[in-house]
């Protein structure tokens, strides 16, 4: 393509340190600034001595970077920085072992596949009911947030892996948060030490993944060692071979898939259902609105498959919730030759982060952004918007592979729960989101739990 090297760079962010640049203070309140200084245009550069960075939040950008031109684009920088963790799998790889991989895990979330798959999630939010029943027998108030973590982990673990992980729940859930904030501070900090350098922050997060590395290693391990046959995204992955030279993933490919799978397969879903339940506890006439479209097609019973299409609002709810706090709350993309957005100049090796918390919010594609309003998803209101206006899980050909297993999900333990118990939060809670690598509650998600009719 011709060079576009004669085009103005985007608009600089003001707020400059003498040395670092505007890089420094992104780093230190990511929320602040990208609130503060990255909103004032459609995109935004933000200078660093060591970093290419551009910010959007424009619709018709991200479109360009993710579908209009993708091929153009790879995994920013900060993916790098994470795979200590997860390896060279479906999150963090590029180009054509990418195409592979995905490929090969793509029919375990076909929807045929996932229809089978609501028994599972029917059943865990079934025992989940019976440990909340618990709580509000007590009258506890209890960190939903954990709740949250434990049900998608033991999902994941049954539905794509054939395994119970529920005795794996307290290992998962501790070491994940450290690797989570620790991996952030490797993201953000550009004289970050490489892991083998026994500082003591390595050494917390080289024992965390090796804690996470047991659990993946252990569900692996099983596999290996068993005759009976499992129809399962793990079978899949260790029955496949490559096209060219016959051969099966080597044990550090499976491990990646794996972890990434297993990791971000519940994260997500974790941390979209703690927000939709403090939601729903700002808006009492939102939530009776809720209980009366699951009273209504379920009389009590628990959800099936073919239930969901008759709970259209409770569908609107989770998308809204997912609106105003998206898990994935940032993507990332680096330019490998130079490119033009929007008539600006972005050189080779630019990251282009764009900023989806902010895309959610922005007034000129929702009225009143900060409020929760399920009804702006109705069909007709979703055609009156920008496609990339809206996308929690992001888009084009890198969207997020299990996205319809993640909302299938949530469409069946919020209707088992709700018809059963009303929420609030505690007094003393502090909601506070925190931008690690998902958007997750900082101080957890203290709930007082109670049965509908007491």
């Amino acid at each position: 393509m011709p060079s576009t090297a004669t085009k103005p760079y985007p608009p600089k962010v003001e707020q400059e340190h003498w040395f670092f640049g505007s890089a420094y203070y992104l780093s230190k309140d990511r929320m602040s600034f990208l609130r503060d200084h990255c909103t004032k245009h459609d995109i935004n550069w933000v200078t660093s001595r060591f970093l290419n960075i551009a910010v959007t939040n424009y619709p018709a950008y991200i479109q360009h970077v993710l579908v209009d031109n993708n091929k153009n684009y790879r995994k920013s920088f900060g993916y790098d920085k994470i795979k200590h963790l997860l390896g060279n799998g479906l999150i963090t790889s590029d180009g054509a072992f990418w195409q592979r991989q995905r490929r090969l895990a793509q029919p375990a979330f076909h929807k045929k596949r996932l229809q089978v798959l609501t028994s599972v999630m029917a059943k865990h939010a079934e025992r989940m009911a019976e440990k909340w029943h618990s709580y509000a027998k007590n009258k506890e108030t209890v960190d939903i947030s954990h709740d949250m973590m434990e049900i998608a982990l033991e999902i994941v673990g049954e539905a794509l892996f054939s395994s119970d992980v529920t005795d794996k729940v307290p290992i998962v859930d501790r070491n994940l948060t450290v690797a989570n904030e620790l991996a952030m501070q490797r993201v953000l900090n550009p004289f970050a030490l490489p892991l083998w350098v026994p500082t003591p922050a390595n050494i917390k997060e080289k024992k965390a993944i090796e804690n996470l590395d047991e659990v993946v290693w252990h569900i692996i391990g099983k596999r290996r060692h068993t005759t009976e046959h499992y129809d399962d995204l793990l079978s899949m992955l260790m029955e496949a071979r490559d096209e060219d030279s016959g051969e099966s993933m080597t044990d550090q490919q499976l491990r990646d898939e794996v972890m990434n799978l297993f990791l971000a397969g519940h994260e997500t879903s974790a941390n979209a259902l703690s927000w939709f339940w403090y939601l729903l506890t700002q808006y009492p006439e939102e939530e009776q609105k809720l209980r009366d479209e699951v009273n209504g097609v379920l009389a009590g019973r628990t959800p099936t498959f073919d239930d969901l299409p008759n709970m259209p609002y409770t569908k609107m709810a989770i998308r809204e919730a997912m609106r105003l706090y998206p898990p994935a709350w940032f993507i990332g993309r680096q330019s490998i030759e130079e490119d033009e957005i929007g008539g600006y100049y972005i050189p080779p090796n630019t990251n282009v982060l764009i900023s989806t918390f902010f895309t959610h919010r922005d007034s000129r594609w929702w009225d009143d952004p900060l409020t929760f309003d399920p009804e702006r998803f109705t069909e007709a209101n979703m055609k009156m918007r920008p496609k990339f206006a809206y996308l929690p899980f992001g888009g084009g050909p890198r969207q997020c592979i299990g996205n319809n297993f993640a909302m299938m999900e949530m469409q069946i333990i919020v209707p088992t729960l709700l018809q059963q118990f009303q929420l609030s939060l505690s007094d003393t809670a502090k909601i506070e989101s925190d931008p690690l690598i998902t958007l997750r509650p900082k101080h957890g998600m203290p709930i007082r739990v109670k049965h509908v009719h007491d």
